[in-house]
């Protein structure tokens, strides 16, 4: 004798959000058990790698959990990786040195001027 399959939803096409697969239940019955789409790993702005200690979740999950699980304690945690964050504070402390550098040669330039004059 044959087990019958229940439904549970009306949908019947074969898509990519109604996947499913036979699960035996404790009474003996099979039923179909619908398989959720599997969720991305957020990847870095700058590099594009995946981000490490942010979980593969669907967006509605995503928005339903909370912020630590989003993102992680660092400037930028949860949108860039940790290379690309050390690559922006240096390239900004090199930027800013180099201003210093600049205005520090300016007065020197000003001050021969005026020992020239």
């Amino acid at each position: 004798m044959a087990q019958r399959l229940t439904y549970r939803r009306r949908l019947a096409y074969n898509t990519k959000s109604n996947k499913v697969r036979i699960s035996k239940t404790p009474g003996g019955n099979l039923r179909y058990l619908h398989i959720k789409k599997a969720g991305k790993i957020p990847n870095c702005g700058d590099c594009g790698i995946k981000l490490a200690g942010i979980p593969a979740l669907r967006p509605r999950e995503f928005s339903q959990v909370s912020r630590r699980v989003k993102t992680v304690q660092r400037a930028y945690g949860g949108s860039r990786c940790a290379n690309c964050v050390k690559d922006r504070v240096v390239r900004a402390f090199l930027v800013e040195e180099a201003k210093i550098v600049k205005k520090v040669l300016k007065a020197q330039q000003e001050a021969q001027k005026a020992v020239k004059k």
